[in-house]
């Protein structure tokens, strides 16, 4: 909340209340300075800041549980959380599978081989093998085990081909195996490397990550072993290497039916991912979007008390034995909850060597299967099998289906907000209130929950330049621009800089539209003098959304932080503030507004018509988007300079509503 009061300048505050956890952290003190930068400092600031976000995130693993009833009690809404996060809430409906064999191999070995694909949803294609026991016959009630593939290309023959030695074993010991593809390296290719290889960020604003395709087809998968006779529905595993190894844990998860799982090579924690950067090494279906802070080991303690065997190499670069070794600890803190006996439910399995899919892992993970879903601990071994052509394995030997959706899932599978527009005042209220509630709940909420900064004393107009501390360990600078003489009754503009626009003279736009008014500029971070160069493969942005942030929601708390440092001006000593920007940079300005109620009106130039285009918050467009977002301030003045006002008519009919308009004026 702004107080009123008559300076047109930042206030020099020098104690402030604690905010709440999340994004949002404390901020100390509010630095007046000349403005000063070393080469590189927004650089080692954003890194900085990402390392110790990281190990303070990690380190709220079981917080405030002691007891098996304490974790139990918790559980369940962690699960709707962690579905939410993957884009499976509610989840989808369990369509038809439409399964079909289209071939068939026998082997002397005593296995045979089954080419098959089904539908996860409709015309969501997964291409896989059955391996089964030569003589398998319904009734059989085998234990069944799914194989889930790592990143290993076989072109048309999918990646399932190169990981069939699985399958094998299992099937001459007793087991019924489906080996599926990945939606990335399938028959039917689609994308994993999506954001940072095809700058799909819009992704994160769709709430999309392969992950969740992973994860549902892989429960689609149990649906299928559960329907086929010679399977024991109740006695189920799943296991995979890499890519696998994390849809491991994506499957184990979410789906209770799994009774052992053995990951492979699949995870690591925020300290590695990003602290290390070991995030660089990974496509986007080994992360969800932590959009609910969670120390990664979250996601893995959702196995328990199911047995699990977590498995590695020693000296695997993208899953450094640092990162396992904490891992471990976690989950032996988790299992220990059900028993003291932990390496009966829990253990873990270490080898010499890098990531690949080497005999050791795969014995180990043999016996552990076999110990939990038969009762025997025996040792095990691998015989060595001639490998099948992959084209023999093919589930669509010839043409490959016309309406397969596998390619451009990634714009269907999570459904976007269908905002139903209030049309009476009333209705507006309750429409306003559930949208923000929802961005307050899942999208932006440690920014929307931050607790307002108290008032304090007015400071004078100089400096006129200075920094801002808006979290620990960041800082963002700004530089004000007092009233002239004809403009000193004017509203004061706080003006949100986008990344091109300089901080040491007001841009072109804000001096034609302010006229003579007050107008503090602020850089938000990655911006101005603490501009900073985003190392290939995007590594900030991608770190970031794994603590459940993106660059524009930390800009939005920049900004944020930058209004609640601000006095109203006026002649009355009651006027209010204008938040303004250029493209994202004055979308920004806007949300930033729905929180600030010492903001009067709003002034957008060139807005983007859509979150696709930016700004990113996370899963944003499963709530609204950017033409709903704008309705959410009315009745406040909105005026947009824009070449598509049709854009905005969603706007003008919310607005409508409350009986004000919309100003829309070409763009200056």
């Amino acid at each position: 909340m702004c107080a009123v009061n008559s300076a047109n300048a930042f206030l020099n505050r020098q104690a402030l209340l604690p905010m709440k956890t999340g994004c949002l952290v404390s901020l100390t003190v509010l630095l007046f300075m000349t403005l000063s930068v070393r080469a590189g400092e927004g650089q080692s600031q954003i890194e900085d800041y990402l390392r110790q976000h990281a190990v303070r995130l990690d380190a709220q693993f079981l917080q405030g549980i002691q007891t098996r009833e304490q974790w139990e009690q918790r559980r369940p809404a962690l699960v709707r959380e962690y579905l939410e996060m993957l884009g499976l809430w509610p989840l989808p409906e369990r369509t038809p599978l439409e399964a079909k064999v289209t071939g068939a191999i026998e082997r002397e070995e005593g296995f045979r081989v089954e080419n098959l694909h089904f539908q996860s949803r409709p015309h969501l294609y997964v291409t896989g093998n059955l391996y089964l026991p030569k003589d398998a016959q319904p009734g059989s009630r085998l234990p069944a085990v799914l194989y889930v593939c790592g990143h290993s290309g076989r072109g048309r023959d999918g990646n399932k081909t190169a990981f069939q030695h699985h399958g094998m074993w299992f099937a001459t010991h007793g087991y019924v195996c489906l080996v599926i593809d990945s939606l990335q390296l399938g028959e039917i290719a689609g994308v994993h490397h999506g954001t940072y290889r095809h700058n799909r960020w819009w992704w994160w604003a769709r709430g999309y990550t392969p992950a969740g395709v992973e994860c549902w087809n892989g429960m689609r998968a149990l649906d299928y072993l559960q329907s086929r006779p010679e399977v024991d529905p109740d006695r189920l595993a799943v296991t995979g290497i890499s890519g696998g190894g994390a849809a491991t844990f994506w499957i184990g998860a979410a789906d209770e039916r799994v009774r052992v799982a053995v990951p492979v090579s699949g995870m690591s924690d925020l300290e590695d991912y990003v602290g290390a950067k070991v995030v660089d090494g990974h496509c986007d279906c080994m992360f969800l979007h932590n959009a609910y802070h969670w120390p990664w080991t979250q996601i893995a303690a959702l196995v328990a008390p199911r047995p699990m065997l977590f498995e590695n190499s020693g000296h695997d670069p993208i899953f450094p034995m640092a990162g396992n070794d904490r891992i471990r600890a976690r989950l032996e803190r988790v299992y220990g909850l059900y028993t003291n006996q932990t390496e009966r439910l829990f253990d873990i399995g270490v080898t010499p060597g890098g990531h690949e899919d080497n005999p050791e892992l795969r014995l180990m993970a043999y016996r552990w299967i076999d110990w939990h879903l038969k009762g025997t601990n025996a040792p095990v071994t691998e015989p060595v099998l001639p490998p099948i052509e992959g084209k023999l394995l093919r589930a669509f030997p010839d043409e490959l289906p016309a309406d397969a959706l596998n390619g451009r899932i990634d714009d269907l599978f999570v459904p976007v907000a269908n905002n139903a527009l209030p049309a009476t005042r009333e209705e507006f209220q309750r429409w306003r209130d559930d949208r923000l509630g929802e961005l307050t709940r899942f999208v932006l909420r440690p920014i929307a929950q931050a607790e307002p900064l108290p008032a304090g004393p007015t400071l004078r107009a100089d400096p006129q330049s200075g920094w801002l501390r808006t979290e620990p360990g960041m800082r963002i600078a700004w530089n004000y621009f007092p009233a002239d003489a004809l403009g000193s009754a004017s509203t004061p503009w706080l003006v949100v800089l986008g990344d091109e626009e300089p901080l040491d003279a007001k841009p072109q736009w804000v001096a034609k539209l302010a006229g003579g008014a007050a107008v503090p500029l602020v850089a938000p971070r990655g911006t101005g003098p603490m501009r900073w160069s985003d190392p290939a493969p995007f590594y900030i942005q991608r770190a970031l959304a794994l603590l459940g942030c993106t660059v524009d929601s930390g800009r939005l708390t920049d900004v944020r932080r930058a209004v609640e440092q601000m006095r109203s001006a006026g002649p009355n000593g009651n006027g209010g503030w204008v938040l303004a920007g250029r493209g994202s940079a004055g979308v920004i300005a806007a949300y930033a507004a729905l929180f600030e109620s010492c903001v009067t009106g709003v002034v957008l130039v060139d807005p983007p018509v859509s979150h696709r285009e930016g700004p990113i918050f996370l899963n944003i467009l499963r709530v609204l988007d950017i033409p709903e977002a704008l309705g959410l301030l009315a009745p406040r003045r909105l005026t947009l300079h824009a070449n598509q006002p049709g854009a905005f008519d969603r706007t003008r009919q919310i607005y409508k509503v409350t009986g004000r308009a919309v100003t829309i004026e070409p763009i200056p």
